[in-house]
């Protein structure tokens, strides 16, 4: 199931990338020959709208947009005038840049439904009593103390806890914490869940684990009450567009740091994830609910559409720093030089994603 969610996931984000290209070469009165939904070997025609045909091909792993002309290669002395290297050179970047600011729209509609559905998150006091699938979870667990001893570990929820003196069954920490000192030491047990299944856990509470009240019996762990609220449309608009900018902002500090180590040799491939930790990374989210699925979905969005701003042959940020360089020159860069460069470009970049994939296989396999 993973898998097959990845490939939607993946698939979604390709044709919407696509799609920005396509609208805005309609719009730029060049020709469209043809949108495909997957890769060649094409299936069937599913239907023609005026020049351009829309295909249905066999490899589903997303989409392309077929322009006239965009390879440079226009037969004829008076090529056809809606020729992607026809046009003028702004339309050209606007047709490049399109695809990428699809991307990022995507990503914000998805962030914004997400904000409306609701994703799990720490709540305020006055926050609980509105909220959806509230918990009481471990946000972190001290080193030697009688929690990590018991094994609870991060991301746990505490259903409930008991000793010889009576339950507790609530979601708030500040009674947590009150029952777990009323304890005076004496074993508790807790149920918890983690991983979607339910699991007892005894653990001893001792005195002088939190350092501001060396009295105080407790377990070693710091605790949050989780849960879905979610936002008004008005609200998630707004939000989403916050939340939007600022992972567009940190997605593109990340890349930088990234690529600058992958040219000084100095780059942590431990700290990227590659196709098989995207499916992974997918599969889980979809586990946590739609909310979750789309806020991933979203990052990867981003990702994909600031990778492809990078002025790097085969993306569209080469291609579109190829229409920077012959507006300058004021003339066409020659087809075999940039075939030779976007080839040059594209083996790179296989490279380095065989590379990374290496890198998901062996964390499995490690």
């Amino acid at each position: 199931m993973s898998i097959l969610i990845f490939i939607v996931v993946i698939v979604a984000l390709i044709v919407v990338h696509e799609f920005g290209h396509f609208v805005v070469a309609k719009w730029s009165g060049m020709r469209v020959d043809e949108f495909g939904l997957g890769y060649p070997p094409r299936a069937m025609v599913i239907g023609k709208i005026g020049e351009t045909e829309y295909t249905l091909n066999w490899l589903p792993f997303g989409g392309f947009v077929k322009i006239y002309g965009e390879d440079g290669k226009v037969p004829g002395d008076a090529p056809d005038p809606r020729a992607f290297s026809a046009r003028p050179r702004i339309l050209q970047a606007l047709v490049l840049i399109a695809g990428i600011a699809m991307n990022l729209l995507f990503a914000y509609i998805l962030i914004t439904g997400a904000l409306i559905m609701g994703t799990p998150r720490a709540l305020s006091d006055s926050e609980i009593a509105g909220a959806k699938n509230v918990e009481l979870a471990i946000a972190n667990v001290l080193p030697d103390s009688p929690a990590l001893l018991a094994g609870l570990v991060p991301g746990d929820s505490i259903i409930s806890a008991s000793d010889s003196a009576g339950e507790w069954k609530a979601v708030d920490p500040k009674s947590f914490s009150a029952f777990i000192n009323a304890s005076h030491g004496s074993a508790v047990t807790l149920s918890v869940k983690r991983n979607g299944t339910e699991q007892t856990i005894i653990a001893t509470p001792v005195a002088g684990v939190a350092s501001g009240d060396p009295s105080r019996y407790a377990l070693g762990i710091e605790v949050a009450t989780i849960g879905v609220v979610p936002l008004s449309f008005g609200s998630a608009i707004i939000e989403g567009a916050r939340l939007t900018w600022g992972a567009t902002i940190l997605t593109a500090q990340g890349l930088w740091h990234f690529f600058y180590g992958v040219f000084t040799l100095s780059a942590d491939l431990s700290q990227v994830a590659g196709p098989v930790g995207i499916a992974g990374i997918v599969g889980s989210a979809s586990a946590q609910g739609l909310g979750y699925l789309f806020s991933i979905t979203a990052i990867i969005s981003i990702n994909l559409a600031l990778i492809n701003l990078i002025p790097i042959p085969a993306l569209d940020g080469g291609r579109l720093l190829f229409v920077i360089v012959e507006s300058i020159i004021h003339r066409p860069i020659k087809p075999n030089i940039a075939h030779a460069v976007n080839a040059f470009g594209f083996i790179a970049l296989i490279l380095l994603m065989l590379v990374v994939t290496a890198n998901d296989i062996f964390k499995i396999v490690g």
